[in-house]
């Protein structure tokens, strides 16, 4: 069986995160989408909230959700595969990308990373820009799933 995993902040997940997963299943038997929790870092979504968001988007029995913390790499071995998964927008993330790719192949060299471009009609979209936007309440509709568009918009209508 064919597994990777697409690791991300998934916060929020975008519908350029949807077109790599979506486009990931013709390539993959199947697709875990790790969500990274960084204890240094507060996120707008906690961890379950992301999970939950990426579920709804994602209800395809091929897509798993899951969440990890410290070196990919580890949690790729912990979950036997060997796969990693990344979406590149423009080509100021190949620079930081190829960093962690060739880190994560001296860490652990029988890890591949796979690279696959966002689509033109996403590849612009962050979620650190959704996020501001939305937080003006800025219209990110067309951004993110439906889901994700009423979290988003439950967040930033109890902000002060």
């Amino acid at each position: 069986m064919r597994i990777a995993i697409y690791p991300g902040s998934f916060d929020p997940l975008t519908n350029g995160h949807l077109s790599i997963i979506h486009r990931a299943l013709g390539m993959f038997d199947r697709v875990i989408v790790a969500v990274a929790v960084n204890p240094k870092k507060v996120p707008l979504f906690s961890e379950e909230e992301r999970k939950e968001l990426i579920r709804q988007s994602c209800p395809d029995p091929r897509v798993e959700v899951d969440a990890f913390q410290g070196l990919l790499v580890e949690y790729a071995k912990s979950r036997g595969v060997n796969v990693l998964l990344r979406g590149l927008r423009a080509v100021s993330d190949f620079e930081y990308e190829f960093q962690l790719a060739n880190m994560n192949r001296k860490l652990a060299p029988g890890i591949e990373t796979v690279f696959m471009m966002t689509g033109e009609d996403y590849f612009y979209v962050s979620s650190q820009l959704v996020r501001e936007v939305a937080s003006f309440g800025g219209d990110v509709k067309e951004l993110v799933p439906p889901g994700v568009l009423q979290s988003l918009r439950a967040k930033y209508s109890k902000a002060p």
